[in-house]
């Protein structure tokens, strides 16, 4: 059995897909949330009524802030549970803002409640935290970069040139944002239950996550939403650094099939993996609006604002090796441009 929280979210649901498909029970956690933060059109409660038809999945709707509901569900299934996926969060830098102690909430004592729910009931089991690149704060944006036409890029002769950016870089001494103070928190929390109680923890720390199952906003999933405003020929806004800020892009498959590595030969002692789309899925906004308006021969229309989002990087590309190395027979098999395609082609049939 799989615990999945945030089971209608890009990774929660992909996870549930990929697990359910090998007929694993899943249990799913997931309360809607994405709805409160960003509006209705952002709700992901299309994708429950697709997979509770799926009769290898169980859904709850329980907020992880509520310690005594994910206890209950934990203790019930305690002697079937395998892996625990976490996925929940409140995902944007600039929601984080509006609200604090939501942000926390939900970012940092939900991912407690889940971590002493698993050591109690499951500690066998293996833990799976979905992170973020924002652990590290703004400190990516102390490197040497120059301005090229479309993007930003690092210096060739920097080490992190070709491989992109390790799991070495400083968390400290950073403006991480609200959100990625919250996040950063989380991902001690996991990766101190691996380490003091020796359990099998992961924090993926991700770049851009992406895939057609994403229910994009403007302030969360950024290649989603900039496909859904070019497809359906609404105003883009860009945020700062003259849309040159690059992201690597990695597809919600191939996340999940990182996950199944790692569920397969667990490690102890709280792992911590940078994981993206690396730098041939790299991309700056105004690359990926170029290409976007190539595969769906549609026209943007954006504009630049001045001003950048407080923490958000310049330039991000995942260095994988870390990962790779201890799990070789995992790759990458989705490009940015099967992923902007596949994207393209479900905003579209949505849409009729």
């Amino acid at each position: 059995m799989i615990i999945v929280t945030g089971s209608l979210g890009l990774i929660g649901y992909s996870a549930c897909d990929f697990f359910s498909k090998k007929n694993h029970k899943v249990i799913g956690i997931d309360n809607d949330m994405r709805s409160y933060f960003f509006g209705k059109n952002s709700s992901n409660k299309w994708k429950k009524k697709i997979i509770n038809n799926n009769k290898f999945y169980t859904h709850y709707d329980i907020d992880i802030r509520s310690k005594n509901k994910i206890f209950d569900v934990f203790k019930k299934n305690s002697k079937k549970i395998k892996a625990i996926i976490h996925t929940a969060a409140q995902p944007s830098h600039d929601w984080a803002i509006k609200e604090p102690f939501t942000d926390f909430n939900i970012n940092a004592n939900g991912t407690l409640n889940l971590l002493e729910a698993f050591r109690l009931y499951c500690p066998d089991a293996t833990f799976i935290f979905t992170s973020t690149n924002k652990v590290y704060g703004d400190n990516p944006n102390n490197l040497p970069f120059e301005e090229k036409k479309l993007r930003y890029e690092i210096k060739k002769k920097h080490k992190y040139f070709k491989n992109g950016i390790n799991e070495k870089m400083s968390i400290d001494d950073t403006t991480h944002s609200l959100f990625g103070a919250s996040k950063t928190s989380a991902d001690l929390l996991v990766q101190e239950y691996g380490r003091y109680f020796n359990l099998n923890t992961a924090c993926f720390r991700g770049g851009c996550l992406t895939g057609e199952n994403h229910s994009g906003a403007m302030l969360h999933g950024f290649l989603s939403f900039l496909v859904k405003s070019i497809v359906n020929e609404n105003v883009y806004s860009i945020f700062g650094y003259k849309g040159k800020q690059v992201r690597d892009n990695i597809n919600s498959l191939d996340v999940i099939s990182a996950f199944n590595e790692f569920i397969k030969s667990p490690k102890s002692g709280g792992k911590t993996y940078n994981l993206g789309g690396g730098r041939n899925n790299s991309c700056s906004i105004l690359e990926a609006i170029n290409l976007i308006e190539e595969i769906s021969s549609k026209k943007s229309k954006y504009r630049i604002l001045k001003k950048n989002r407080l923490g958000d990087h310049i330039w991000w590309i995942s260095d994988n090796s870390k990962f790779k190395k201890d799990y070789p027979k995992w790759k990458i098999t989705n490009t940015l441009k099967n992923s902007i395609e596949q994207m393209i082609k479900f905003e579209i049939d949505r849409s009729r």
